[in-house]
């Protein structure tokens, strides 16, 4: 499906559409006039109150229950469409730029303009994400082209359409089209009508926009990142039920989502006492939360089945779809996700040697209240890259005002004009 000026449209008018699609942007450019943040804020929250009403539920909840995922998520996610939420994210990201006209000195004044228009790329490993990323673009003004990430449910253009119905002028700022990343040309069309092109994915999305991004227009990235956790031996039972909460909520799949624990020693047998500790734990939270696939749980049983030949059985601990993996190396890596973590050693004075290399793949971690020297330990993973230092079970917890991988979305999507007196 394809949303144009509020109407939808089936995919076999994307050509037609699209020809005309510029000139039509050009045409709201020209108009002069502003899309003030307040009517955007304003539909968002009327758009939001409908959704936690139960008004979406014929859409939700069986996508809720596709993902194993309690309606509490949504509730969650969707709060980032609040009023309140939208509001705090404008007066942090933003400060006193959102007041129009500021006196730069005696002679100048300055205020911000949208960048103009944004081409969207989304990932499709959280559904209200695509939305979201559109929304952030209009909070600064700016006409926004999203292209659907592959699977997408419907709900993105839904949620857009209703916005839109919220708030009609909203009609010529959004424009949603789905086209396969295999249709190349038609996205490396799209990307050149854009001031910039907004990527959401891992490496290989990152990749492909270099290759298809006009010169004049440029690359704003939400990337791939890695997250994970890191404690000592004053861990409770309750912190670690905590984290594993978290990763059977995402199954891991977010980039904030914990991969791993790096214990601060270097011990190998306090790592398999705290494997141990885990697994049953683990494995509790995993029966109760119910949000483990069956086709993973089958596919990780016979991964972690492979690494039992050809490795040391006893450095795996496993039961009921988990897995504790106690491995001896420092790498920051993936694990098998769907609940699945490794252990490593890691101490403290090794954190910026160990983790520093991986300065652009950092995002969350997430670390035991007591921990011993926590202002130290803290500061150590903020030097190496970290973005967000939270406790264990807020790995992928939602605040307004939230930077995205330790920038401000607002301030990318905006640039500064200054202007005589």
């Amino acid at each position: 499906m394809i949303l144009y000026k509020g109407e939808i449209y089936p995919n076999e008018k994307q050509d037609k559409l699209i020809s005309s699609l510029k000139e039509d942007m050009y045409l709201t450019l020209e108009k002069g006039e502003s899309l003030s943040y307040l009517t955007v804020i304003d539909a968002c929250d009327k758009l939001y109150k409908r959704v936690i009403n139960h008004e979406f539920d014929n859409i939700a909840l069986p996508l809720l229950k596709s993902l194993n995922m309690p309606y509490s998520s949504l509730e969650r996610y969707a709060k980032v469409f609040s009023k309140e939420g939208l509001l705090k994210k404008i007066d942090i990201e933003l400060g006193d730029l959102k007041n129009g006209l500021l006196s730069l000195d005696e002679n100048n004044n300055r205020y911000y303009e949208p960048l103009g228009i944004l081409f969207h790329i989304a990932a499709g490993n959280v559904d209200l994400l695509p939305a979201y990323s559109v929304v952030e673009g209009l909070l600064v003004g700016n006409i926004n082209i999203l292209k659907l990430p592959t699977g997408d449910n419907g709900l993105s253009i839904l949620l857009l359409k209703e916005l839109i119905k919220e708030a009609p002028v909203l009609k010529d700022y959004i424009y949603v089209f789905d086209v396969p990343s295999t249709e190349v040309e038609t996205i490396k069309q799209l990307s050149s009508f854009a001031d910039a092109t907004i990527v959401w994915g891992g490496d290989e999305a990152q990749k492909a926009a270099r290759a298809f991004v006009d010169i004049h227009s440029s690359i704003i990235s939400w990337g791939h990142k890695i997250s994970f956790s890191y404690v000592d031996n004053n861990v409770t039972d309750q912190e670690i039920m905590d984290l594993c909460k978290s990763i059977c909520l995402s199954n891991q799949l977010f980039c904030s989502s914990s991969q791993g624990i790096y214990l601060n020693t270097n011990d190998i047998d306090e790592l398999h006492r705290l494997a141990k500790r885990a697994l049953p734990i683990f494995v509790k939270v995993s029966k109760e939360m119910n949000t483990l696939p069956l086709t993973m749980k089958a596919k990780n049983s016979l991964l972690l089945y492979n690494d039992k030949l050809e490795g040391n059985v006893d450095n795996i601990y496993q039961d009921g779809g988990v897995s504790v993996v106690v491995k001896e190396d420092h790498k920051l890596e993936l694990s098998y996700l769907f609940q699945n973590i490794w252990i490593k050693p890691l101490i403290k004075e090794e954190i910026v040697n160990v983790l520093k290399p991986n300065k652009n793949l950092l995002q969350t971690v997430s670390i035991n209240k007591n921990i011993k020297d926590k202002e130290g330990i803290t500061r150590l993973l903020a030097k190496a890259g970290a973005t967000r230092i939270v406790s264990l079970g807020d790995n992928s917890r939602m605040l307004a005002g939230e930077s995205h991988d330790g920038e401000y979305a607002l301030r990318c999507y905006i640039r500064i004009v200054e202007v005589i007196k």
